[in-house]
């Protein structure tokens, strides 16, 4: 696929796919969908880390009403279960750690495409914002999974039902993201990020991932019958051996990822 509503680069094991339609705060119409499920689908076979990102001032404004059909006839069911759902459950999946790496407004849909990744770093510049009700929708794009999970039942429906614009801060002082970081400092940080895991031990991120995953729908007694047979596997990986082998010897590990 020959990538334009996005960009998609691989440096040093670090997948960067950059959302690019500034002129419209990056909005997600059918086209981007389709190129993100690509990108992040090839992305794993090709790269140790993810990065999403938005060109321009924003991370993503949300659904492109817009998208070829006026709002009144849009059919939303049939977009969120083929275009969203597909996209959303390759973040999910993804074998590799995914970074949101939120340089701008997060709004809508954006905002729950960029909680779907395992990490998400912020410019402290950034915004977060739940604007369903604004336009009489209610969450969605795992909004309402991600929400409730991340800062609790209370603050989830009040976000949900009041469409608060929240600060970056905010959002990290609930538990929603993971850091936030000064706008001067962002692009560069996200990349140091984006680099520690690359050069990480992959297998270890993937059982990591699964591990708490599957921690929300299992009792205490599966969840350590996981853990053992997870932790089973990673004993006998390549990079465990370099791990301790280079913990012995007082040096950098080097992880394959293996």
């Amino acid at each position: 696929m020959t990538f334009q509503a996005i960009s998609y680069a691989i440096e040093e094991g670090v997948a960067q796919i950059t959302l690019n339609r500034p002129d419209v705060m990056n909005a997600l119409n059918t086209q981007m969908r389709a190129e993100l499920h690509e990108a992040i689908t090839r992305a794993q076979t090709e790269a140790r880390v993810i990065v999403i990102t938005g060109a321009g001032r924003a991370f993503c404004s949300g659904q492109d009403l817009g998208d070829g059909v006026s709002a009144a006839g849009l059919d939303l069911e049939r977009v969120l279960r083929e275009e969203y759902e597909p996209l959303l459950k390759a973040i999910y999946d993804c074998p590799v750690p995914v970074i949101s790496a939120v340089n701008g407004a997060a709004a809508g849909a954006g905002a729950n495409l960029a909680l779907a990744a395992d990490v998400v770093i912020a410019a402290d510049t950034a915004v977060f914002v739940q604007a369903f009700t604004r336009i009489g929708l209610m969450p969605d794009a795992g909004g309402t999974y991600w929400l409730p999970r991340q800062v609790g039942f209370a603050r989830a429906m009040g976000l949900a039902l009041f469409a608060d614009t929240i600060t970056a801060q905010q959002a990290l002082d609930w538990g929603m993201i993971w850091e936030a970081v000064p706008q001067s400092e962002f692009d560069g940080h996200w990349r140091a990020r984006a680099a520690h895991l690359a050069n990480g031990p992959t297998v270890a991120y993937r059982a990591v991932k699964r591990a708490l995953r599957e921690s929300y729908s299992n009792d205490p007694a599966a969840q350590l019958e996981l853990e053992a047979a997870l932790q089973g596997e990673l004993g006998k990986s390549h990079d465990f051996r370099e791990g301790v082998m280079a913990f012995l010897e007082k040096r950098a590990p080097r992880f394959e990822g293996r």
